[in-house]
């Protein structure tokens, strides 16, 4: 970025500096740094906003927190330890990986990471390029350098929290020194991420307290909005207005077409966020649990069992906890042996495995066993600007016969099945700024979502539709058959005879004798895809993460090598610039 300096009442120096600071920002910074230049220059000459640090003879130690979120929980993490150190008084500041740019490492003293895990132990797709750099050439030393990682992530899975264990790795070979050493959270991590909060402040202080720079107390800087007084700790109590199948009796999926009333809530979501779903425990199915370890007859514990504890996802801490309490030889074995634990707990629910264990419990002993519940995050499906004060939500049912018995999901089975018409249901909005629609609502966008990943594309096509946006829009949409399982089919229909969506293909895996998906489309049409995205596309995909989103990766990755004549390094390159300019977004679970 040049500026006029002809023009300029600055000194060469001044500009200097200025040129050299605007290249460092996003334009998500820049625009801040505008605004508040702004707020500065009416405040008048030499004053200052309150709290904003003065410019020392030394170099002023600030903490820098850097979040990896897949789905929020990270950025809500670091959101807490920016608070929580804006009121001891510590320099601090949160910025995305995604927009952090890898070479100023070098430049940072003092870093809290808080990072979140998904699929096969990678990280959320902001990180990606630091996570890559770290283990490069191009690495610096940063002998100077202190850190604290939190790791966020399910103990369900293999690879537990590994994004911040390599984070955590490849910083100590590099020379840093951890000031608070790293703390590993399952999905009942805010006990464990409070007490890190304030871990890392007190030492930051410590660290900070004779570095830090003056500050003069002056006018206020413009406050941000007023957030909405319901949150995952405070969720809003909504009602279930509609439970709709939207599968044919014949499909082999169950998904339900899911709409929340939120009148009287004010909660605000924008398309591509998620809703946040705290659920009940089946009732049957506490009681029998309570029957097997010999306390039926406990209110409170039912009470406490139907509504605060984790029972439709196995994990390994389970049964290392009961075999702890309890002694049995059989469950010490296999808690130590962490193959073995795996394949047994890969299709048990908490009541299967208290069913081939009904051992004597006291209630500490089985509580203190199971973790806390953690709410259910869904993909929304709807646009304000089209339903107002409701939510929708395409809803997967998770339903499947094991050892010879019936299980069902969680929150699918109590959104599905267990909530009646008008029922109650706690509700919270979980942001997703990685996955938002372009700034330019003119920007051609290309969706990719087979089965439910279908529902923010909805939202999507809402949104631009409100808008009276027209074409510049293509999907991708795939699921087994044509008759049963075409969600929203008429919707999608009546977009695109509008022309509010320009193209649709679509992928019925078991029409036809070889099976056909999304990422064969996606090469089919490879030629206009490369086209799209060479004139400023943005590429999306929603679904699973394990095999459909890496799927799709390495088709795009062929498109952009066949169709664009470029080297397997040079297209590997070209993705990852488009991540880097929030082009290739992914809400993959």
């Amino acid at each position: 970025m040049q500026l006029p300096g002809l023009t300029s009442p600055l000194t060469d120096q001044q500009l200097s500096k200025l040129q050299q600071a605007l290249a460092e920002m996003s334009p998500l910074q820049m625009s801040w740094v505008s605004g508040y230049l702004a707020a500065l220059s009416q405040a008048g000459a030499g004053t200052i906003p309150a709290g904003a640090p003065v410019a020392a003879a030394g170099e002023s130690l600030k903490l820098t927190i850097l979040v990896a979120s897949q789905t929020g929980n990270a950025a809500g993490v670091a959101k807490q330890l920016k608070a929580k150190a804006d009121e001891q008084g510590v320099a601090a500041d949160v910025v995305s990986m995604g927009d952090f740019k890898p070479n100023k490492l070098k430049n940072e003293k003092l870093l809290a990471i808080v990072a979140s895990t998904h699929g096969e132990g990678e990280p959320p797709d902001d990180a990606e390029e630091l996570h890559s750099f770290l283990v490069s050439k191009k690495a610096p030393k940063l002998n100077d350098a202190q850190y604290t990682v939190l790791s966020l992530g399910d103990s369900s899975y293999e690879f537990y929290c590994q994004t911040g264990k390599d984070f955590d790795e490849r910083l100590g070979k590099l020379g840093a020194q951890a000031f608070v050493p790293r703390v590993d959270c399952d999905v009942d991590y805010d006990e464990a991420a409070a007490t890190w909060i304030e871990d890392v402040v007190a030492k930051a202080k410590e660290l900070t307290a004779s570095s830090a720079a003056p500050t003069v107390a002056g006018t206020a800087a413009v406050s941000a909005p007023a957030e909405s007084q319901y949150n995952k700790k405070n969720p809003f109590n909504a009602s279930l207005l509609t439970n709709q199948k939207i599968t044919g009796r014949d499909s082999i999926k169950d998904i339900r077409h899911i709409e929340i009333d939120l009148e009287g809530s004010d909660l605000q979501y924008q398309a591509g966020d998620a809703l946040g779903v705290w659920f009940e425990n089946d009732a049957a199915l506490v009681d029998e649990l309570l029957t097997l370890v010999k306390l039926e007859g406990n209110a409170e514990l039912r009470a406490a069992l139907i509504n605060e504890y984790e029972l439709t996802l196995s994990y390994p801490g389970f049964i290392k906890g009961l075999a702890e309490v309890t002694g049995n030889a059989e469950l010490k074995a296999m808690a130590e042996d962490a193959t073995q634990l795996r394949d047994y707990i890969a299709d048990r629910q908490i009541i299967d495995i208290v069913r081939d264990y009904p051992l004597e419990l006291t209630a500490e002993q089985l509580t203190g066993a199971l973790r806390k519940m953690a709410p259910r995050l869904y993909s929304i499906a709807s646009s304000q600007a089209e339903v107002d004060e409701e939510v929708h939500l395409t809803v997967g049912v998770v339903s499947y016969d094991a050892h010879g018995k019936p299980h069902m999901g969680g929150a699918s089975g109590f959104l599905a099945e267990r909530l009646e018409d008008g029922g109650q249901v706690k509700v919270f909005v979980e942001p997703n700024n990685n996955f938002r629609l372009p700034a330019n609502p003119e920007t051609p966008i290309i969706m990719v979502g087979p089965g439910t990943g279908v529902a923010p594309f909805r939202s999507f096509m809402q949104q631009r539709d409100a808008d009276g946006i027209e074409g510049n829009s293509w999907m991708f949409f795939g699921n087994p058959h044509f008759t049963q399982d075409f969600l929203y089919q008429v919707e999608w229909q009546g977009y695109l005879k509008s022309g509010a969506l320009e193209r649709m293909d679509v992928a019925f895996s078991r029409d036809q004798e070889q099976k056909v998906y999304v990422q064969h489309r996606l090469l089919e049409q490879g030629k206009d895809v490369y086209a799209w995205l060479e004139r400023g596309a943005h590429f999306y995909v929603c679904g699973d993460a394990n095999q459909m989103a890496k799927d799709v990766h390495e088709a795009l990755q062929t498109i952009v090598q066949e169709h664009g004549g470029k080297s397997e390094e040079e297209a590997q390159q070209y993705l990852t610039e488009l991540r880097k300019a929030k082009r290739y977004q992914r809400d993959v679970y």
